[in-house]
């Protein structure tokens, strides 16, 4: 385990590169991405609390990649820091060491894609600011 890790860039490259793979086998991008959509929309259970099962099992079967993007998207579906560290909390449970290791892993996801969000939203702000005074000239 690496604090040098960067899950935000983790997330962009596994991207990129699903994307060079869907032009290589697009039938399995394509019903992988149904399959994906299906089993996270809504339904009895909603999108947030899917993601957060999701993040769960990634980290008990230890990929790195899946709990990069779980955690993204379980912010995206509006999870909070406490909802996401409880559900690592239950993945550790269920997965004793090696989860709670893949767990901090996860940990450490959300702080960096707080970080992110944070950043975007400061610059935002900033990017306002500066507008409204330039339209106040």
């Amino acid at each position: 385990m690496s604090t040098e890790k960067s899950y935000p860039d983790i997330h962009t490259h596994i991207q990129k590169l699903m994307g060079q793979v869907q032009r290589e086998i697009p039938s399995v991008m394509e019903g992988f991405g149904k399959l994906h959509h299906a089993a996270v929309g809504d339904g009895v259970l909603d999108p947030k609390t899917k993601e957060l099962i999701a993040l769960g099992i990634a980290i008990s079967v230890r990929c790195e990649g899946c709990i990069s993007f779980h955690v993204h998207d379980a912010l995206k579906a509006g999870a909070t820091r406490p909802e996401i560290v409880e559900a690592i909390g239950v993945a550790v449970l269920m997965g004793g060491g090696p989860s709670l290791m893949y767990g901090i892993e996860a940990y450490e996801a959300l702080g960096q894609f707080e970080a992110q969000s944070g950043a975007a939203q400061r610059a935002g702000q900033d990017s306002e600011a500066r507008a409204g005074a330039i339209s106040a000239d």
